[in-house]
């Protein structure tokens, strides 16, 4: 894995905690009191900020933070026509997700995902922000997006309007569509490395989940074939320089979690059948199970180690992230490995209960680590 070429020896997740100024100003424009323009504005200052503090740190691919996002999913989801979003909605439908955080639970309606007409691209999604970040950056602009599958999986058959799609083929096949435009249009403005963050894949891992989903009629077993299908088919114009990741965690919510379980149930599907250039996976607690699963990654396919967790400040060691990547490399070639945190460091924009100097610090770790373990 040359250090020039995506995924990264060190690389991260994408997320970035907000600093005060954007918080305030994301909170007046929703109180009407600062306009969408002078908005963006703040978030422009902000992007260029933070992606220099990347650069600093010494970080090969370099995110906007998600600084234009309220949520990581959300944002891009609604903008595709077709799609409605309810968010904090109890309406007893879909998928459930109760976080826990230090042995708390938390209780949070999930945002919900409607489809209630054909899916369409009507106008770029993330093209304008893309150009943006590579705009402020000399390394590897790196765009992260959601899965297609989170539209799907919160509902299943019955958040998908039966007169717009009667067959779900055809809902799955104009979903594709709308993510094969927007992929080509990003890589049309110079877009190399895009990453689809899959929370469901490690849902799916997760016997209580996966009893959610058979309640919505659908078979957690099958799913992940299907899932494949589709982000295949999302990928399928993708330019030969353009590499394409997953990153899959267990929730990230103010420092909780969702799920937990090992990747044992979709990992031969996984590794194999999806057509993806690397995974992103969350390994910094035992929730996230063994290594073994690893053994059904194929050469070519590279495995980001998160071992850096995001949801506290308590800091890990070098060595002690040096043996779980030796750990690691008893399934699968050092040289196919990397590191990285677990999550993002603010999938909504409220962030995880941890500081600047915190994320600064595992970032900065993480950077080092690798330098130590691949040169």
């Amino acid at each position: 894995m040359s250090e020039k070429i995506a995924p990264f020896r060190a690389d991260h997740v994408g997320s970035l905690l907000r600093p005060p100024e954007l918080l305030s100003a994301r909170e007046q424009h929703q109180g009407g009191t600062l306009s969408s323009a002078s908005l963006r504005e703040i978030e422009d200052r902000c992007i260029r900020d933070v992606a220099k503090l990347q650069e600093e740190i010494g970080l090969q691919g370099i995110t906007d933070g998600e600084y234009r996002r309220t949520i990581w999913h959300a944002d891009f989801l609604r903008q595709i026509e077709g799609v409605s979003v309810k968010e904090g909605v109890a309406d007893g439908a879909g998928v459930a997700r109760k976080f826990q955080s230090g042995g708390q639970e938390i209780e949070r309606s999930p945002t919900r995902f409607y489809t209630t007409g054909r899916l369409e691209r009507s106008r770029g999604i993330e093209t304008d922000n893309f150009k943006y970040l590579a705009s402020v950056t000399t390394r590897t602009p790196k765009l992260c997006i959601p899965s297609p599958t989170i539209l799907h999986m919160r509902g299943g058959r019955d958040a998908v309007d039966k007169q717009a799609y009667p067959d779900m083929d055809r809902f799955y096949s104009d979903l594709a569509q709308v993510y094969r435009e927007e992929i080509r249009a990003l890589a049309e403005l110079g877009c190399t490395y895009l990453q689809l963050d899959d929370p469901n894949m490690a849902y799916l891992c997760d016997e209580k989940m996966r009893e959610s989903v058979r309640r919505i009629g659908e078979d957690p077993n099958q799913l992940p074939r299907i899932y494949a299908k589709l982000i295949n088919n999302c990928i399928a114009d993708r330019p030969a320089n353009m590499t394409v990741c997953m990153h899959i965690c267990r929730g990230n919510f103010r420092s909780a979690w969702a799920a937990e379980g090992g990747y044992d149930p979709v990992a031969e599907i996984l590794f194999n059948e999806f057509k993806l250039d690397g995974f992103f996976l969350e390994y910094d607690s035992p929730r996230a199970g063994s290594f073994s699963p690893l053994r059904f990654v194929p050469k070519q396919k590279k495995i980001v180690l998160g071992l850096v967790t995001t949801k506290s400040g308590e800091m890990e060691t070098a060595d002690q992230l040096k043996r779980r990547i030796d750990e690691a490399a008893q399934y699968v070639p050092l040289e196919q490995l990397a590191l990285s945190p677990q999550c993002g460091f603010s999938s909504t924009v409220l962030g995880n209960n941890i500081s600047v100097d915190a994320e600064v610090a595992k970032l900065s770790l993480v950077v080092r680590v690798a330098s130590e373990v691949w040169g």
